[in-house]
């Protein structure tokens, strides 16, 4: 059952907007936060690599709009293999960087003197090398298993492997093993993490609610949590429940939805970072006042 061409430029057109604000929003927010903000902050280092994972994502959507909106695919089967598993790739870093900025803001805020060794630049780089390193090693199977399908189709075609295995379980290009259920099982637990996260610091903050020395902006520290959790719950979380209960591929309008967070993510910068517009220079002068 393939899609049908009214869906395929709905789909053309929806990426093509998340293309046209996503790329110069990320590349915009990465350029800021290399140039005014050093990389001496573990939520810079998060944010950096947050940025960099929708840019990826970004670079991934012109051959997905063009293969949408004409129904062709004009590039090698393996160049589709990549553009696919670059465009996953965003979906499972920034749900892992998005809850490494939220569980560095609760130390922050509960623990700000003994989870100042934790909370380093250093740490910070490890935990994003290992990410990327667990979301390489996560897309091996899933690679493998289109890169078969993709090579047993008699036409040009690409991102249809989802389409053709959801409506036939017994496919003998798909079986269900552990990796299948992998990616929703960590999108689940990540939400749950960031969900602890935003309930803890709320508490901590009513108790603390006159004490201004404590937390600077509490206003903007909600809000990062805020956002963290509606970027789960509309993006994630549909993409997450699917693959739990099917363990399927992900359908395309879920992806569409999914790949929507590297739109809202730059919002996060702003509300995370203090003077997220001024030099680092200006941050110290201040700091030091």
């Amino acid at each position: 059952m393939e899609v049908g061409h009214e869906s395929n430029l709905v789909y053309a057109l929806v990426y093509g907007c998340i293309l046209a604000l996503g790329l110069p929003l990320n590349a915009v927010s990465l350029w800021i936060l290399l140039r005014r903000h050093s990389l001496k902050s573990p939520s810079v280092v998060f944010m950096v690599n947050l940025a960099l994972s929708d840019l990826l994502l970004a670079i991934s959507l012109p051959m997905r709009v063009y293969f949408y909106a004409t129904g062709i695919w004009p590039l090698s089967n393996e160049a589709c293999v990549w553009t696919t598993m670059l465009f996953r790739n965003n979906i499972r870093s920034s749900s892992i960087f998005i809850t490494f900025i939220s569980v560095d803001r609760l130390l922050a805020v509960l623990y700000p003197l003994r989870s100042r060794h934790l909370r380093t630049a250093s740490n910070a780089l490890k935990a994003v090398v290992l990410a990327w390193l667990f979301v390489c090693v996560l897309n091996i199977p899933e690679r493998l298993k289109f890169s078969a399908f993709i090579k047993s189709k008699n036409h040009s075609t690409c991102f249809e492997f989802q389409h053709n295995v959801s409506h036939n379980n017994s496919n003998p290009q798909y079986h269900k093993s552990v990796f299948t259920y992998l990616p929703s099982v960590l999108g689940l637990t990540l939400l749950a993490v960031n969900i602890v996260c935003t309930t803890l610091v709320s508490w901590t903050l009513r108790r603390h609610l006159s004490d201004l020395a404590r937390v600077n902006n509490k206003v903007n520290v909600m809000l990062i949590f805020v956002i963290n959790l509606m970027m789960f719950t509309i993006c994630f979380l549909p993409l997450a429940v699917f693959l739990f209960l099917y363990g399927l591929p992900v359908s395309t309008p879920l992806e569409c939805l999914a790949s929507f967070n590297c739109v809202l993510d730059p919002l996060l910068y702003y509300f995370s970072l203090d003077a997220f517009w001024k030099n680092k220079e200006d941050i110290e002068l201040a700091r030091e006042q």
